[in-house]
């Protein structure tokens, strides 16, 4: 009996393996959507390719970033609503039923992916947790106030909230009319319309605060029209309760050296969202750099650039760091490796053709691809440095002039190399100053620019030649060049026909 009862059985301890069950067939598959916003309570188990696991996540992470950027440059809820919204066409869009978009099966599924992806991505902190918490609310406050009444209506009542929320009968409505009526400065008529739900008050201390709901024996009246406060809290406690939950679960998760490279890159993604280069951020078509040319040219390079520029100028030298950051920049605003090469050798004209072509000139043909292996085999050679990268690289050394500004100077110095480049404006040189103190380097580089276009952008905006999502967030160098070139000539011949190709 001992024995028998001592033996594993073979069947069962395969059942009880939890290295073998997590690779077990789902018990279900694709998920059902019947509403275009989500509570994200059920995982997805359906599967994807990892070029979606990655796309979809960079698109809610560009999404996110952007809702954040708008609480950053205090927007109001207007504000960031009519920012947002052809932000969120461009990335991720989502359509109500009344569409009757054929698309809406796929936006709702990327949706959903996505924002379980950056869960997992963003639950290893609490600083992480809590800013995905927040911005995910954010974002469900812009969807649900898009919404009609009746989507919202279907949406509330499909959730379960465990008798969390309890509706107002209409026996007590009648029993309570007089006190629903002064709680409430909109009178009763049309809370009676919309209905009422009753909670414990601890869950809508805003709205208690304000004034809004109706206070008895420890529950809050709360009308139809305020519920967007009772589904934020709910929204945001449930969400937070299933971070606490995701991180528990990342030990397991790391072992997939699939997905930690993409994880972790996520998540350093979040400081200062990545972006890739492209071909577009040159300006062929309108203009052909030169060697001659880069100093006219300079007046539109974001600091980091101009820094190097001058510093360039300056010394006729940069060191091998600088000389690759400056290098790319030239080689994705257009410049070819002729012209390049030229630029170069002029530059350093405190040393002798032969000294040049035998320590430098190799390292920007390499750049361009036009020599080495490897990464350069293709002939293109390396990308331009994003705003990300350098953010997040080793702070450069005594003597190196490479990296970004705003991360690697003392603010006072920063504040002297701003208004040498003429930004002189008081305000945005105290929010430039606060953002640098909050590690928000990127944001503090975008503050720069549109005070310098600030007559250019908004003329753009009331004749319409811009949308929105041409005047997001610059993430990248050579992104901030091609806007601040564009937004500098506006009326010059072929500006239209170029503008709409960015439109396209």
């Amino acid at each position: 009996m001992q024995r028998s009862f001592a033996r594993i059985d073979p069947k069962r301890r395969t059942i009880l393996d939890h290295k073998k069950r997590q690779f077990a067939a789902p018990t279900w598959r694709d998920q059902e959507y019947k509403h275009r916003l989500n509570f994200y309570t059920i995982p997805p188990t359906a599967e994807i390719t990892l070029e979606e696991f990655e796309e979809w996540a960079i698109a809610r992470l560009k999404v996110l970033s952007e809702i954040e950027a708008c609480s950053f440059r205090n927007r109001s809820a207007e504000e960031t609503a009519s920012y947002m919204k052809p932000i969120l066409e461009k990335h991720l869009p989502l359509q109500s039923n009344s569409s009757r978009s054929t698309q809406l099966d796929a936006q709702r599924k990327k949706d959903h992916y996505s924002h379980f992806i950056l869960r997992l991505a963003f639950s290893a902190t609490e600083d992480l947790r809590h800013r995905f918490v927040r911005l995910e609310t954010a974002l469900f406050r812009l969807r649900w106030n898009e919404d009609d009444a009746r989507e919202r209506r279907d949406f509330v009542d499909s959730l379960d909230m465990g008798g969390e929320w309890e509706k107002v009968t209409e026996e007590e409505k009648k029993l309570l009319a007089d006190e629903l009526k002064a709680a409430t400065p909109w009178g009763a008529r049309k809370g009676e319309e919309e209905g009422w739900f009753k909670v414990d008050w601890e869950k809508v201390p805003d709205l208690v605060e304000h004034r809004k709901v109706l206070l008895k024996r420890g529950k809050a009246y709360v009308p139809m029209r305020e519920q967007s406060s009772l589904l934020l809290a709910e929204f945001s406690r449930r969400l937070g309760d299933a971070m606490e939950l995701t991180s528990r679960a990342l030990p397991r998760i790391d072992e997939d050296d699939r997905l930690s490279p993409i994880l972790s890159h996520l998540s350093t993604s979040f400081t200062a969202p990545e972006t890739t280069y492209s071909d577009d951020s040159a300006l062929d078509g309108f203009t052909t750099p030169t060697a001659a040319s880069v100093d006219a040219l300079s007046q539109h390079f974001p600091l980091c650039m101009q820094h190097l520029h001058r510093t360039l100028r300056q010394n006729s030298h940069l060191k091998h760091f600088g000389r690759l950051q400056y290098t790319l920049f030239l080689k994705g605003i257009g410049l070819n490796l002729e012209e390049c090469l030229i630029f170069w050798r002029r530059s350093f004209k405190l040393i002798t053709d032969e000294k040049f072509n035998k320590e430098y000139r190799y390292n920007v043909r390499h750049a361009y691809g036009d020599v080495g292996g490897d990464a350069n085999r293709r002939g293109k050679g390396y990308t331009p440095y994003s705003c990300q990268k350098l953010t997040t690289e080793p702070l450069p050394g005594p003597g190196q002039t490479h990296g970004c500004p705003y991360r690697t100077f003392a603010p006072d110095n920063l504040i002297s190399l701003l208004q040498q480049t003429g930004v002189d404006d008081r305000q945005t040189l105290n929010e430039v100053r606060d953002d640098v103190k909050r590690q928000r380097y990127h944001i503090a580089c975008n503050r720069v620019f549109e005070h310098k276009h600030r007559n250019e952008i908004k003329k753009v905006k009331e004749d319409g030649t811009w949308n929105g999502a041409q005047l997001d967030t610059i993430l990248h160098p050579n992104e901030y060049f091609k806007r601040s070139f564009l937004l500098g000539h506006l009326g010059e011949e072929n500006g239209n026909a170029l503008r709409d190709e960015m439109r396209g």
